[in-house]
């Protein structure tokens, strides 16, 4: 398997939020591939729905020979040995420990019942694009054909991101 640079959010808004961070990090780079870059830790307005605490974000990249599939199932492991009990049914958001997302699979387009990336949402989430551009302002958006800068520049929502 080919080696892809794989950019995915952290987002953390219960417990100890700055240690489950960087122990997602740590298991990451542990059992996913090599941690080439990160942007600076960011706290933002929960999105979506109404939460006590804010989050804490980051954007990592690493680079993986796993398929999307296989990466996807190991962020999953990584989730649920910090604390995320994706087992409660709920509707719409709701706070947690860890969420790890992947916002991009190389250049690819993947759509597999596991995994969609693009994510499909990364466009209209200031929480998402500010950190992303720390890390790959010039990355291009396989599907929208423009880069993460541009996205940023023209998203419409007004949350606020803030340096940690």
């Amino acid at each position: 398997m080919a080696l892809e640079s794989v950019f995915i959010l952290i987002g953390s808004n219960l417990g100890e939020r700055k240690r489950l961070v960087n122990q997602a990090c740590k298991m990451m780079e542990e059992r996913c591939g090599v941690l080439i870059s990160k942007s600076k830790l960011y706290e933002s307005e929960p999105w979506g729905f109404e939460a006590e605490h804010w989050f804490l974000n980051q954007v990592v990249r690493i680079d993986t020979v796993l398929s999307p599939d296989e990466l996807m199932k190991t962020l999953l492991s990584i989730e649920k040995e910090l604390g995320r009990d994706r087992s409660v049914p709920h509707e719409g958001y709701v706070s947690r420990s860890i969420d790890l997302d992947i916002l991009y699979y190389g250049e690819e387009i993947v759509d597999t019942e596991m995994v969609a990336a693009p994510h499909p949402r990364l466009q209209e989430r200031r929480f998402v694009l500010v950190p992303l551009c720390d890390v790959a302002p010039c990355l291009v958006h396989p599907l929208l054909r423009k880069t993460n800068r541009q996205l940023l520049e023209e998203c419409q929502d007004k949350g606020k991101v803030n340096i940690y």
